[in-house]
């Protein structure tokens, strides 16, 4: 499947981009984290990272159809 995919603060530091479009294996959130772990040594668990589907928050367990975009959202610090 084609997922749309942006990556936010550090993530997009690591990543080098700020959004891809790419295909992918994975049915959920959770997987493509993992896969993109993986492929690009991000340094944030997955349990550090927020999931977003289509502007809502979702769960690392939700499904992913073809054309979703996926956002995610690592913390943030403010001051």
């Amino acid at each position: 499947m084609k997922v749309h995919v942006r990556y936010f603060a550090v993530l997009r530091d690591q990543r080098k981009l700020a959004q891809e479009t790419l295909e992918t294996r994975a049915v959920n959130p959770g997987q493509l984290y993992d896969e993109l772990c993986v492929a690009h040594g991000f340094t944030l668990t997955q349990n550090q990272v927020r999931f977003a589907i289509n502007g809502s928050y979702a769960e690392p367990t939700t499904l992913l159809n073809d054309g979703d975009e996926v956002v995610f959202l690592p913390p943030v610090a403010g001051g």
